[in-house]
């Protein structure tokens, strides 16, 4: 969840970057950057002079650091770009901030989203002599611009020429001191905003609170759009070069509602990014015919072959995460899996040795209680793999190797999309283990892979049913008493249902296998008690809709969770919240969905805050 700026024209070149920049604070960022162009006749050379440039990376007081070196940029620049970091490809340095040249220093991009093939195509770069000072994955626009222009094309047509290359998802921004005042921006999945002020200053960022204020003419590219500012002008065209109308863009918020998205507030924000979190969670990892792609796991494909045994150790939703991974480890890879609450992990002596793999699943990151298990782990001789939504994050650099979710920044304290993220790379973790042990059928391989490549859509279409999900809220606004019941993979579900009701709404909720109902908690089932229940047809349907028709022969109000036209389970219901159909093992990141939003309908309903719980910390750093 990068940030860019972008512009072009006007007064006050450097201050619109610099408080764009600052507008886009709250999506997250590890560092900061920002070129200026400036002013004057390209030399014959046709390279025109060096841009400026100036990097920070200091976490969260990288802004703070860029404006400090901003102080001796060079005097009224026509154009510029800036951008702010959350690292997906490299560490978190200034080598790896944004934004990027070519070997002369002369083109300059800022980039969101992923170049799936920029390995290869950095591999062909360097073999014909560019220069590579970065990490990242976007250094090679710049080069391939930089080709492109040396081939006699114009900035325009060498972005053109760049992104027929590239392959995955982008917003970018490109500048060349060749071409004074001209900024050319393009997009695929990665949103961008254009705009222009009233003054002829060309505007582009990656969201609109940056350019809020500024201006009431913006406009949105879609996928597979180029635009050319210049100042007075835009025009925009496909990648193919056929010119097109944008779309315009009404925007009547105020700042602190645009840096929510119009939302009216992070959690139900975070929760319609969901699609986007899982989409690129995925990115460039599934392979063809079932297999998977995690090069950048680091672990050596012989140490997870021989691996006998694997532990998951995790905390709060990403130990529900881990729950789910259980049933795709032991299904596909055919490993024996064990669970465990990372804050008991070191206190009961585990067994473990130099044929046990070990993950770790923390948002952050920072976990202690997590980051202590995989060091004894370790310590224990155990291969320690770890799954996180933060490069460079403690428990990142003490591993032997990481698989990334990319959610973007979660600002909600209540995790939404980082666990729907967390649940796809343990999906493709176990089948990625399933294959190397040619444990998993290559048409089962094959078949989840599509499945899950669809994943994305399913949870858009299961957002899109908000509103239902509010009415069955309103109908249930004055219950106090919440269970919330679960077999096989529905369990985990049932357990994150709960624990998001109790985290933003104070209600009492409790979760529990449905088999285990008759060994006491039915005991606790009266009139006025809601039972929540997950009752899409996984493994064990017919046992949950037995263990339903206890709780409603003893007077509870029956919520069920069931898919798409499935008559025969909400005949059993009260209330439906309905979901499409997935593969079994991927329903939970479908059907986790409208709890979420049934948590979140009733903790508004209660008067609540949801995007800051009472007494609960976004990442818990202390025993």
């Amino acid at each position: 969840m990068c940030g860019i700026i972008g512009v072009t024209g006007g007064d006050g070149v450097l201050a619109v970057l610099l408080d764009g920049l600052g507008r886009l604070e709250y999506r997250g960022y590890d560092s900061a950057g920002l070129v200026l162009q400036p002013g004057g006749p390209a030399p014959a050379d046709g390279r025109g002079p060096s841009l400026w440039r100036t990097r920070a990376a200091t976490g969260t007081r990288s802004l703070d650091t860029l404006r400090k070196l901003a102080e001796q940029a060079p005097p009224d620049p026509v154009a510029g770009i800036g951008h702010t970091r959350w690292a997906t490809h490299g560490h978190p340095t200034e080598l790896n901030a944004h934004p990027h040249v070519d070997c002369f220093g002369s083109v300059a991009v800022v980039h969101n989203g992923i170049i799936e093939n920029h390995r290869e195509l950095a591999d062909r770069l360097r073999a014909s002599g560019h220069r590579f000072t970065s990490d990242t994955d976007t250094e090679v626009v710049a080069h391939l611009v930089e080709e492109a222009m040396a081939a006699g094309s114009g900035l325009a047509d060498a972005v053109r020429a760049a992104l027929g290359q590239v392959r995955g998802a982008f917003a970018l921004a490109v500048l060349t001191a060749a071409e004074p005042g001209v900024l050319v921006c393009a997009r695929r999945v990665s949103p961008l905003v254009v705009g222009q002020t009233e003054d002829g200053a060309g505007l582009v960022a990656s969201d609109v609170p940056a350019l809020v204020g500024r201006t009431r003419r913006l406009w949105v590219l879609d996928d597979d759009q180029l635009a050319v500012l210049r100042p007075g002008t835009l025009a925009v065209s496909t990648l193919a070069g056929e010119a097109v109308t944008p779309r315009p863009l009404q925007v009547d918020w105020d700042l602190e509602h645009a840096q929510r998205g119009g939302f009216d507030d992070f959690m139900s924000k975070e929760m319609h990014e969901q699609p986007r979190a899982v989409a690129d969670t995925l990115l460039g990892r599934l392979g063809e015919d079932g297999a998977t792609v995690l090069d950048e796991v680091r672990i050596a494909e012989d140490d997870l072959r021989r691996a006998d045994k694997v532990f998951v150790v995790a905390c709060g939703s990403s130990y529900h995460a881990a729950m789910v991974a259980k049933y795709a480890i032991e299904r596909w890879a055919r490993l024996p899996a064990e669970i465990d609450i990372a804050s008991e992990f070191r206190y009961r002596d585990p067994v473990l040795d130099g044929r046990t793999l070990v993950v770790g699943v923390s948002q952050s990151g920072e976990t202690v209680d997590t980051l202590q298990a995989l060091r004894q782990a370790r310590a224990m001789g155990s291969t320690v793999l770890v799954v996180s939504n933060v490069v460079d994050s403690s428990m990142a650099r003490e591993a032997d190797g990481v698989l990334y979710t990319r959610a973007g920044p979660e600002i909600g304290v209540a995790a939404t999309k980082t666990h729907l993220a967390q649940i796809v790379a343990l999906e493709l973790l176990a089948l990625h283990l399933g294959r190397l042990r040619g444990t998993l059928a290559p048409a089962e391989g094959a078949a989840v892979q599509r499945a899950l490549a669809g994943v994305p859509e399913l949870v858009d279409r299961a957002l899109r049913r908000d509103e239902a999900v509010a009415a069955v809220a309103d109908r249930l606004a004055a219950a106090e008493d919440f269970f919330f019941l679960g077999r096989h993979v529905g369990y985990p579900v049932a357990m994150e249902g709960a624990l998001k009701l109790k985290e933003i709404s104070y209600l009492r909720a409790e979760a529990y296998q449905a088999g285990e109902l008759k060994h006491g908690p039915i005991a606790l089932i009266e009139p006025g008690t809601v039972v929540v229940a997950v009752a899409t047809r996984t493994p064990l349907w017919e046992k949950l809709m037995s263990n339903v028709a206890e709780v409603r022969s003893r007077g509870a109000t029956v919520v069920l969770v069931a898919n798409d036209g499935d008559t025969q389970t909400a005949r059993e219901a009260d209330a439906v919240l309905w979901v499409p159909a997935t593969e079994p093992l991927l329903a939970p990141v479908v059907d986790v969905v409208p709890l979420q939003q049934l948590a979140y309908h009733l903790a508004r309903a209660h008067g609540r805050d949801v995007d800051r719980p009472r007494n609960l910390a976004k990442t818990v750093t202390v025993e």
